[in-house]
C-alpha cells in the first residue's frame, strides 16, 4: 500500500475525540478541497507491505485505528487493510471524503464520512449513493465554511432521510469560520447536530504534522 505515515495521536474529531488513536494516512486523493490540511500526503509516501503496516500499528499498542489520508478508498488493498485489523481485535475507524463507495467496507468498521459542502469546491464529486450504505454507528461530518455551507448543510439533511438518527457533525474550517457562529445558528435552528472542533489543532500548532 501506498502509506504516508504512521502515528498515535489524540483522536481530534468524530465521536472518538480524545481518545488516544493511531493514525494509518494514506497517500494519494483524487479531490482538491480548497481547505485541504493534509497536502503533504497527496505526493509522498512509502510502498510497505501489509504486514509490515499491521507490525507498526502492533508496536503502538493502541487499541483504536483510523485509517484515513489523502482518501484511503483509491486503494484497493484498504478494505483488505481493515479486516485484518478488525480481525486483531482493533476498533477501526475509517475517515473518508464521501466520493467513492463505501459498500465493499467490513461492516464492524466506523465509517466518518465526509459531505463535501460547496466551500470545499469539490460537491459536485459526491458519491450520494453513500447515505444509503451508513451503519447505526457510522458517523457524518461536514465542514462549514460559512453561512452558504451551513444553509446547503441544512437542506442535505432535510432531503436525505437516510441521515435521520444518525450522529451528524457540524466542523468550521479552522481560522475561517467563527465556531461561535455556527453554534449560534445550531441553536436558533435546532438541528440534531454536533459541533465539532479539530481537537488536534487546538492542543497543538495547527501546522505540525503527525499529531
Amino acid at each position: 500500500m501506498k502509506i504516508h505515515e504512521i502515528y498515535q495521536s489524540i483522536q481530534g474529531e468524530s465521536t472518538y475525540a480524545g481518545q488516544p488513536c493511531v493514525f494509518v494516512r494514506t497517500r494519494g486523493c483524487h479531490l482538491r478541497c480548497r481547505w485541504c490540511d493534509t497536502e503533504d500526503a497527496f505526493e509522498t509516501g512509502d510502498e510497505k507491505s501489509l504486514e509490515n503496516i499491521l507490525e507498526t500499528v502492533r508496536d503502538f499498542g493502541c487499541p483504536v485505528v483510523e485509517v484515513t489520508g489523502g482518501e484511503p478508498l483509491l486503494q484497493a488493498e484498504t478494505p483488505v487493510l481493515m479486516r485484518r485489523l478488525l480481525d486483531e481485535g482493533y476498533r477501526v475507524l475509517l475517515e473518508t471524503g464521501g466520493a467513492l463507495p463505501i459498500d465493499r467496507i467490513d461492516a464492524r468498521a466506523v465509517i466518518i464520512l465526509d459531505i463535501k459542502c460547496p466551500g470545499s469546491g469539490m460537491s459536485t464529486a459526491m458519491h450520494w449513493d453513500n447515505l444509503n450504505h451508513l451503519k447505526k454507528n457510522d458517523e457524518v461530518k461536514f465542514v462549514i465554511a460559512d453561512e452558504a455551507d451551513y444553509r446547503w448543510a441544512k437542506r442535505v439533511l432535510a432531503q436525505h432521510q437516510t441521515l435521520s438518527g444518525k450522529i451528524i457533525h457540524f466542523s468550521p474550517v479552522f481560522g475561517e469560520m467563527d465556531p461561535r457562529q455556527l453554534a449560534d445558528w445550531i441553536l436558533k435552528d435546532r438541528l440534531p447536530v454536533r459541533l465539532q472542533m479539530q481537537l488536534h489543532k487546538i492542543i497543538w500548532d495547527p501546522s505540525m504534522k503527525g499529531v
